[in-house]
């Protein structure tokens, strides 16, 4: 599977329920906290998002904006 990477802020419920539903299904990512590195904050709202959790795959063919369980159960097969 290509590479994932999931965008998290501190405080954000729906972000620690993605992490924990990842991480349950063996599901490899690499989280970019917003708090902690705000310069990708400005590329996100460029492509449209104004909230997070934020899933992308590398190769763009996944997009998922907040905890969507029966969406997120794509990237654990």
């Amino acid at each position: 599977m290509t590479p994932i990477t999931l965008y998290t802020k501190n405080n954000c419920p729906q972000c620690v329920m993605t992490k924990k539903f990842l991480t349950e299904k063996n599901v490899s990512f690499t989280e970019i906290n917003l708090d902690t590195d705000p310069q990708y904050i400005d590329t996100l709202k460029e492509q449209g998002f104004q909230s997070v959790p934020v899933i992308t795959t590398q190769d763009a063919q996944v997009t998922i904006v907040g905890f969507r369980p029966d969406k997120l159960r794509a990237l654990a097969v």
